[in-house]
């Protein structure tokens, strides 16, 4: 499911576009005399930074900071999370988008 879509529900136009953005971002490359696509060196990079950050970071940060965390979770994560939160909400009001 490549960009929150249903394999059926891409269009040939928009999995044209998608792709061309990630090849000029230098994330793949096209393997010539094909329709296809492998990864560069920075795009392998780029897809395991992001899944550890997520899997380091994001996922265990987020699961002490949500209203259902355990008591034991770190108050000062909370607030902090809390305020965070509230600016972006702020900003949101602010610019007129939603949150």
């Amino acid at each position: 499911m490549p960009l929150g879509l249903h394999a059926g529900d891409i269009t040939p136009g928009r999995m044209s576009y998608e792709l061309r953005r990630l090849r000029l971002h230098g994330l793949i490359e096209r393997v010539p005399k094909s329709h296809r696509y492998h990864l560069t060196d920075l795009g392998l990079q780029t897809a395991l930074f992001y899944t550890r950050v997520y899997s380091r970071i994001l996922r265990p940060g987020l699961a002490l900071v949500s209203p259902q965390a355990p008591a034991v979770s770190p108050a000062s994560l909370q607030r902090s999370f809390r305020t965070a939160e509230q600016a972006v909400k702020t900003w949101c009001d602010q610019v007129k988008i939603a949150a």
